[in-house]
């Protein structure tokens, strides 16, 4: 895993980037983690976030086989921090829709046991969800225990201003690496 730079950021910034690596470097099986907007967009991860690829002549990425472009690539689904957004948001979004169907609620967490691994969801604040991938080793009382443990330190800060702020920083990060390549 990697962590992004802090460089530059608010304080508030900062201790967000400072709760996620904790959470990582903490919890034994976690392969990558998000935190993902109401509307569906990246604010932070634990992998670099990668400029959009295009399929290369033998199916891969830049023109390289696709097992070969995947092992270029951070861990976690298919190799990307945005996809992993993805997912969390889609989950989110489903189990809030199911929520108001059977009228039972706020969605507080979800998870989807894998044969090869986890996934779980959980609320933060606003509609922002924090989403973490973990091997099918991890202990996922321990994980729901740690996000529970990041949302509650993390929930009351994440206001407007700072999503703009990691979104800004996200995607200046993504055109500096995509500028790179």
């Amino acid at each position: 895993m990697t962590a992004p730079s802090t460089f530059g950021l608010s304080r508030e910034a900062r201790n967000l980037h400072f709760l996620l690596t904790n959470l990582v470097e903490e919890v034994p099986g976690i392969q990558s983690v998000a935190v993902v907007s109401s509307d569906g967009l990246l604010l932070l991860s634990t992998d670099p976030v990668l400029p959009p690829t295009r399929p290369g002549p033998r199916g891969g990425t830049h023109g390289l086989p696709v097992r070969e472009a995947r092992a270029q690539t951070p861990s976690g689904p298919r190799g990307s921090a945005a996809d992993l957004a993805t997912i969390v948001s889609g989950i989110g979004s489903l189990t809030v829709g199911a929520a108001r169907l059977m009228g039972s609620g706020q969605v507080k967490h979800t998870m989807v046991a894998m044969d090869e691994g986890s996934l779980f969801v959980m609320s933060i604040s606003d509609g922002s969800l924090l989403g973490v991938h973990g091997s099918a080793e991890c202990d996922m009382s321990v994980v729901a225990y740690h996000m529970a443990l990041f949302v509650g330190r993390a929930g009351h800060v994440l206001t407007p201003e700072l999503r703009s702020e990691l979104r800004q920083t996200l995607e200046n990060d993504s055109t500096s690496t995509g500028s790179a390549r």
